[in-house]
Formats: C-alpha cells, sequence, structure tokens
C-alpha cells in the first residue's frame, strides 16, 4: 500500500539536508568520546535540525509561518557549519573534510533562500487576490 507524500519530502533542499545529516554523523563518530554530549550532539541536533524544521514548516498553512521555519532551518544550517569550523579547530576534523562538505552547505544554504522568498510570495499573491 502507497503512503501518502507529504509536502515537506516533495522538497529537494529537505533531501539535501538528509545527506548533510548523514554525512555529519559519519564525521562526528570518531570525535572523542568526551565530547559525546558536547560538541558530537551539538553538531548532530543542529544538522538534524535543518530537515525537521522544513517538515514541521511545512505543516503550516501561511506562507509567513512556513518562511519563518525555513530561515530557522537556516540558522541550523551556519550553526553546522560554526560546530564544523570548531572541529577543526580542535583538531577532531580536517579542513580537507569539512572544505568537502561546504559545497553541499553553500547548497542547501541557496535552496533555503530560494525557498523563503517562495514562501513569502505565497501569501503576496494570496493578499492580491482577495483585492
Amino acid at each position: 500500500m502507497p503512503y501518502r507524500q507529504f509536502a515537506f519530502e516533495k522538497l529537494e533542499v529537505w533531501k539535501r539536508s538528509r545527506v548533510l545529516v548523514k554525512e555529519v554523523y559519519k564525521l562526528s563518530k570518531d570525535f572523542p568520546i568526551e565530547e559525546r554530549y558536547g560538541l558530537t550532539s551539538q553538531i548532530r541536533r543542529s544538522t538534524s535540525s535543518i530537515s525537521s524544521n522544513l517538515a514541521e514548516g511545512g505543516s503550516r498553512v501561511s506562507g509567513k509561518e512556513q518562511a519563518r521555519y525555513t530561515e530557522i532551518s537556516f540558522g541550523s544550517l551556519m550553526e553546522t557549519l560554526n560546530h564544523l569550523i570548531i572541529a577543526t579547530d580542535l583538531e577532531y576534523l580536517s579542513k580537507e573534510k569539512v572544505n568537502n562538505l561546504r559545497p553541499l552547505i553553500e547548497e542547501i544554504a541557496n535552496k533555503l533562500n530560494a525557498l523563503r522568498k517562495s514562501q513569502l510570495k505565497k501569501d503576496k499573491k494570496s493578499d492580491d487576490n482577495k483585492q
């Protein structure tokens, strides 16, 4: 029996953010054991928050509300990048490994920005149709 596909599952940015989650989990598995409840936990939570907020935003009716969750996703993406940079400062990751993720991070950032713009236009079109 086929399952219903929800709107967020159709978003390419949601799919790409899941790829980032997988990559970050792989990279962070070798962090020192004493970081289990520190940087390891923080980077994993911020990364999974990207796709989670897209999913939660997809349940909102107005474009403005959806855009707010997309903004939160963008913030989580930037938090993830910051954690990756800190991990290189602490020598838990090589700069090369982080630089390999940068194109994916930039792609997700661009897609989030485009999604936010389209969500905000949704409300503007709705307002225009009411007049």
